[in-house]
């Protein structure tokens, strides 16, 4: 079976989106032969004919939304845009920005759903932490480092204990506003280091908003910096670029 898909570089968060329409129950099977095809890619999406987007593992990824954004604008022939796309995970569709640079590369702007909770949660190995329930994927803030292999297990575990959808590590350091992320997505069974993270972002600055009333911040990560900041109203909006690196076709068992 052929199918046909971009690769994108959301802040080097490699992501494929593929544009042939495949049945949910197929896609986490074809995504993992896709990641095989294509090892730095961290995660896929899938595109339906109307342009919504469903991650692999059913989770939410701003990323993902904003390269849904600009694989439509690309595919119109225009240099701005403003859509509202559906993803996977949220419960109502998202407003994107985005406008071309003189570079080739875009510029996106998310307006990211809302956390449903921001709490402080006890975990094992941990103690009381910040946890940001987003819809579709929880983050768990971390201002303490902690070996690979143990945050690796402890994404699988404490995925199972909060009952998350998906779940992130966020190793947030504050005095250099420098953000690592590990996430874990069950329905897909990948776990990324992810060179960046647009709802990890999100979670970290609902997290800043709740001690301080509201958040600008720019946030360093593996492949770059994405900003998020709160508005009047409370919403959250991320910034970050975005750029189209490949259209490639695959034959993928099906």
């Amino acid at each position: 079976m052929k199918l046909d898909y971009r690769i994108f570089d959301p802040t080097g968060n490699i992501t494929l989106l593929v544009e042939t329409p495949m049945p949910a129950a197929m896609q986490p099977r074809i995504a993992a032969q896709l990641m095989a095809l294509e090892p730095r890619a961290e995660q896929v999406g899938f595109l339906s004919p109307d342009g919504a987007l469903r991650m692999a593992g059913g989770e939410f990824c701003g990323n993902a939304a904003m390269s849904a954004a600009v694989c439509a604008a690309e595919a119109a022939g225009q240099d701005r845009t403003v859509q509202s796309v559906r993803v996977s995970g949220a419960p109502a569709p998202v407003r994107v920005e985005a406008a071309r640079q003189p570079d080739g590369s875009w510029q996106g702007v998310v307006e990211m759903p809302r956390p449903t909770r921001v709490t402080q949660r006890m975990l094992p190995g941990v103690g009381v932490v910040p946890v940001v329930e987003l819809p579709g994927i929880t983050h768990v803030v971390l201002t303490e480092p902690m070996p690979r292999p143990l945050a690796e297990r402890m994404a699988r575990e404490w995925c199972l204990a909060l009952h998350a959808d998906a779940l992130g590590l966020m190793f947030f350091d504050r005095r250099r506003a420098a953000l690592t992320p590990l996430v874990y997505v069950p329905e897909a069974d990948t776990l990324f280091w992810e060179t960046s993270c647009a709802s990890g972002t999100t979670a970290v600055g609902a997290y800043l908003a709740s001690e301080e009333g509201s958040v600008s911040a720019a946030l360093d990560q593996p492949g770059g910096r994405l900003t998020i900041t709160s508005d009047d109203a409370g919403r959250l909006h991320l910034a970050g670029a975005v750029r189209c690196i490949a259209q490639r076709t695959a034959e993928i068992e099906p």
